[in-house]
C-alpha cells in the first residue's frame, strides 16, 4: 500500500492510519515521489518544502503512536493556493512583485488546518494576483491544455494525485471552473462559511474560499475543518455551519427537485458539453424544471464584473501604482477600465447584488438545487487563457454554495464537470443532492 499511497483519498488514508496499515510519513513520501515524477510537466507547485512536510508527518505519527487526540485531517497532505499567508513559507501571489515574500501572519484557515493535524505541503501556483493572467501550470490530463484559473495549481495537484486535498479561492469561477477542467470535485460553500483572513483580498464583496478533492466526501471533510466564524472577516456569520461531511454522506429523504435556467449565454457551450448536459437532463426527466428566467438575471454578469474590477482596483491600488511596470499586459487594461468605474456605479451594482441574493433566497423555497454547466466545455489550449467563467458568475455574485461533479468527458477525452447550486447556508442539503445525482449518473452508466 505504501508505494501507491498517493492514490488514496483523504477518507481512505484516514482509515488506513486508524487500522495501522499506513503512517503519515509513508503517505507524504508517496506524495512527494508522485510530485517528483509528474511536476516537471504539470508545474502545480510554487513552493514545496519536502523536509518540512516530512517533519510535520513525523510529528503526526508520534502523536498518534502516543495515543494522543488526533484531528479529522491528522497526517493528511494538503496544498494551499499561493495567496494564503502561511508563516515560514513564501506567499508570492502569482507575481514577481511579491517574489520571496514571507510574512509572520497566518491565515485563519491555516490555523484550522494545523489544529486538525493536516500536513501543509506547500503553495500551489495561482494566476497573477489571482486574476486573469495565467502562469505555468498545465492540465494533468493533457499538458497542451489549461487547468483553468485562478486556482490552477490546486486543481492540477489534486487531479494529478500529488495530494488528496487542496484549497483555492473563487471570485468569479476560480474553483468550479478548474475543477471541471481537471476532473476533480470542487466545492465553494456559502460566502461566509470559511474565513478569508490572511488571504489576498481582490474583492471584499465576492472573494470566497473553496476546496478540491477526489471525492465529494473529501471536499466536505476539508470544508468542515476550515469553516468557522471570524469577526475579522465582514462576510463571516456568527451561526453554526452546516455539517458538510454529514450532508455528503447522507441519503436524500425525498427525490430532489432541480431547476435548469435557459440563459442567453448558454450558446457559449461547446457541442460536447451541451450534448452531455442534455443527456444528464434527459436522465433526470421530470425531476428537472426547465425555465426561462427574466433577462435581468443574465444582466447580473455585468454587475459582477463591475464590483470585481472596482474592488480590486481599490484593494490593490498601492500594488498597481508602485509596480505598474511589473503588471502583465493582460491585467493592465482591466485595471485601466476599473479605474473609470464611478463610486455611484459601484454602489448601484452592490444594490443589484443584494436584489439577486433576495431573489435566490425566495427561489430555493421551491427547489433543492439548480443544475448548470461548470464551464463551457473542455479545457482550452494552454496559452489561450484560463477559460470562460460565465457559468459561475451569477452564483458567485449571490454567494451561493456550488459544487462541480466530474461526470462528463469531452470529444478529446478531457473532463467536463456538472455544477449544482444550492441555497445559502444549506450547503449540507446541496452536498446531499450532489451525492444523489452522482448515484443516479452511475446507475445510468451501468
Amino acid at each position: 500500500m505504501t508505494q501507491d499511497a498517493w492514490k488514496l483519498t483523504a477518507a481512505d488514508a484516514q482509515a488506513a492510519f486508524a487500522a495501522g496499515r499506513l503512517t503519515s510519513v509513508e503517505l507524504v513520501c508517496a506524495c512527494l515521489a508522485r510530485i517528483a515524477e509528474t511536476d516537471d510537466v504539470i508545474r502545480a507547485w510554487a513552493f514545496l518544502d519536502p523536509d518540512a512536510a516530512l517533519a510535520q508527518a513525523a510529528e503526526c505519527d508520534r502523536i498518534r503512536k502516543a495515543g494522543m487526540p488526533v484531528g479529522p485531517l491528522h497526517g493528511i497532505p494538503v496544498g494551499l493556493k499561493d495567496i494564503i499567508d502561511t508563516a515560514k513559507m513564501p506567499t508570492e501571489r502569482g507575481t514577481p512583485i511579491f517574489k520571496g515574500r514571507e510574512t509572520e501572519q497566518v491565515a485563519r484557515l491555516v490555523e484550522h488546518l494545523r489544529e486538525a493535524g493536516a500536513v501543509i505541503m506547500g503553495k500551489t501556483v495561482t494566476t497573477e494576483l489571482a486574476f486573469v493572467h495565467a502562469n505555468e501550470t498545465r492540465n494533468p490530463h493533457n499538458p497542451d491544455h489549461s487547468p483553468g484559473g485562478s486556482s490552477s495549481g490546486s486543481a492540477a495537484a489534486v487531479a494529478a494525485q500529488q495530494v488528496p486535498l487542496a484549497i483555492g479561492t473563487q471570485t468569479n469561477g476560480s474553483v468550479i471552473r478548474p475543477a471541471s477542467f481537471c476532473g476533480t470535485f470542487g466545492f465553494k460553500p456559502t460566502r461566509g462559511v470559511i474565513s478569508r483572513s490572511g488571504v489576498l483580498q481582490t474583492s471584499v464583496s465576492l472573494d470566497q474560499v473553496g476546496c478540491f478533492g477526489r471525492t465529494l466526501q473529501d471536499v466536505a471533510l476539508l470544508t468542515d475543518v476550515i469553516g468557522s466564524y471570524d469577526q475579522n472577516d465582514p462576510a463571516s456569520y456568527a451561526r453554526p455551519r452546516p455539517g458538510m461531511e454529514a450532508g455528503a454522506t447522507a441519503d436524500v429523504p425525498v427525490t430532489p427537485d432541480l431547476a435548469w435556467f435557459n440563459l442567453p449565454f448558454y450558446d457559449r457551450l461547446g457541442e460536447d458539453a451541451l450534448e452531455g448536459l442534455e443527456a444528464v437532463l434527459d436522465m433526470l426527466g421530470p425531476q428537472v424544471t426547465r425555465m426561462d428566467p427574466a433577462d435581468t438575471l443574465s444582466n447580473l454578469v455585468a454587475v459582477q464584473a463591475r464590483i470585481h474590477e472596482y474592488e480590486i482596483a481599490q484593494h490593490q491600488a498601492e500594488v498597481f501604482d508602485n509596480h505598474w511596470d511589473q503588471i502583465s499586459d493582460t491585467l493592465k487594461p482591466v485595471i485601466e477600465r476599473a479605474r473609470k468605474i464611478t463610486k455611484t456605479e459601484y454602489e448601484d451594482a452592490l444594490e443589484v447584488k443584494a436584489s439577486a441574493e433576495a431573489f435566490f433566497a425566495d427561489f430555493f423555497l421551491e427547489f433543492d438545487a439548480i443544475i448548470a454547466p461548470a464551464a463551457t466545455g473542455e479545457a482550452p489550449r494552454f496559452g489561450t487563457g484560463t477559460g470562460d467563467p460565465i457559468f459561475c458568475t451569477l452564483w458567485t455574485l449571490a454567494g451561493l454554495p456550488c459544487v462541480t461533479l466530474p461526470l462528463l468527458v469531452g470529444e478529446t477525452g478531457l473532463p467536463i464537470g456538472v455544477q449544482l447550486i444550492g441555497s445559502v447556508e444549506r450547503d449540507d442539503r446541496l452536498l446531499r443532492t450532489a451525492r444523489w445525482l452522482q448515484a443516479q449518473f452511475s446507475q445510468a452508466m451501468e
